[in-house]
């Protein structure tokens, strides 16, 4: 059967300028001069046979935010979250999960391909299930239905708009989870912009998980890198997984510095790019036929069709005019972050106005 669908990204258009406002993605920040500083400074070894001291200080570093006992360093957010399902299922076995969940929406059907297992989208409101919707999804255990092993939440909820599982919120899921036998995993994708929202400590919001990731190649600003956290006996079996799936490194330090610099000096600043998106959204309200869903974090999602234009045809305007923003779950996206200041905002919000006619 022919596949009529390239998976290969496109390169940019040369029609189009370069993008002056990149709202894209959080994904889409550059290295400060400071971070490549700290990059080309660090010390390196081989990773994949522990002699590099650099990513051993940023898993160090990891277990004492989020209160873990050990940690192991990988190439992106998804292979984190592929293996600890891979770690924590068998084939067979069904993963209860938001139905918006990126493990759902955005992993190439990874849970299903690398695990064998299957996953149950539950519904709820802003991309966040309760503990009573858990507690009805779980079934008695009989030979005639799937195992299930597995409660996974995404924080933040991106396709919901970026909003945040509050501490008592999650508390409750893993209560319920323990009570059922079932282990339960953390996409910690925008952890510590939900930990800055609430004003609370990273390992708070991890409490109670049997695993847990972050990703630095978000709003913390590094160019790659996720470190997954959990027991000795999880990070111990979650190595087997990392090697047989290729992501085993060399002299890793180069990154990970980048991710400690990050730490040291990225986290506290997010809360500006909190306010950008506000401010965003406060300026496409006052659009008329805008309708802008109000941002937790750093996401900002809204509808222009009221106004005349649907998603894909505003993102494709703002586009010729060097503005970038995304398009998902049939709504645009922008995503504030170290690389978008608040003139920026202004300026975004003016070109949206100006297309719109409002």
């Amino acid at each position: 059967m022919t596949n009529t669908v390239s998976y290969i990204p496109p390169r940019p258009d040369p029609r189009l300028p370069p993008p002056r406002i990149n709202l894209f993605s959080d994904t889409q920040t550059k290295p400060t001069p400071a971070m490549r500083e700290a990059m080309a400074r660090a010390e390196v070894g081989d990773e994949q046979f522990g002699d590099d001291p650099t990513v051993w200080a940023l898993c160090d570093r990891m277990c004492a935010l989020l209160g873990t006992e050990a940690a192991v360093f990988l190439p992106s957010g998804t292979m984190a979250n592929q293996i600890a399902i891979r770690v924590h299922c068998r084939p067979g076995d069904e993963i209860l999960a938001h139905e918006t969940a990126h493990i759902v929406t955005s992993e190439h059907g990874g849970p299903w391909a690398n695990a064998g297992a299957a996953v149950r989208g539950l519904p709820g409101e802003r991309g966040i299930f309760s503990a009573e919707t858990l507690r009805a999804a779980i079934r008695p255990k009989s030979r005639y239905a799937p195992p299930q092993s597995l409660v996974s939440v995404e924080q933040t909820a991106n396709i919901a708009g970026g909003t945040v599982w509050r501490a008592e919120e999650l508390a409750a899921v893993v209560e319920v989870a323990r009570a059922a036998g079932l282990a339960t995993h953390m996409d910690g994708a925008r952890l510590m912009n939900a930990a800055v929202a609430l004003g609370v400590p990273a390992a708070a919001l991890a409490r109670g998980f049997d695993s847990v990731w972050l990703d630095f190649s978000k709003g913390l600003g590094a160019p790659v890198g996720a470190v997954l956290c959990g027991s000795r006996a999880f990070i111990d079996e979650a190595w087997r997984w990392k090697q047989r799936m290729g992501g085993a490194m060399r002299q890793a330090g180069v990154i990970a510095a980048a991710c400690l610099h990050a730490l040291d000096h990225h986290v506290a600043r997010l809360a500006e790019d909190h306010a950008n998106a506000r401010l965003f959204a406060d300026r496409l309200a006052a659009i008329e036929g805008v309708t802008v869903q109000p941002p937790e974090t750093n996401l900002v999602f809204f509808d222009p069709s009221g106004a005349g234009l649907s998603p894909e045809a505003l993102a494709a305007r703002l586009a010729q005019r060097g503005i970038r923003i995304s398009v998902l779950g049939g709504r645009c996206r922008a995503a504030t972050h170290l690389d978008v200041t608040a003139a920026m905002v202004e300026e975004a919000a003016a070109e949206i106005r100006a297309i719109l006619g409002g």
